[in-house]
């Protein structure tokens, strides 16, 4: 599955988050680092609503640029 994912700049680091998978975030050093950890996190996730027993969200978030 392909999941959207949001990076943000913060403070001297990169956040990202999932918006179908609330809850799932990951920070990094920089924007390559932080693809890595949230690629790590979306796996660990899904794993752990597999373990409990719960839905895994299907993807339904589509992330696009728009000229203003």
């Amino acid at each position: 599955m392909r999941y959207a994912i949001v990076i943000e700049k913060a403070e001297g680091n990169y956040s990202a988050y999932v918006p179908d998978l609330p809850g799932c975030v990951a920070t990094a050093d920089t924007i390559e680092a932080v693809q890595h950890e949230i690629r790590d996190a979306i796996r660990f996730h899904i794993d752990g609503l597999k373990a409990d027993g719960a839905p895994v969200p299907a993807p339904t978030s589509i992330a696009e640029y728009i000229e203003a």
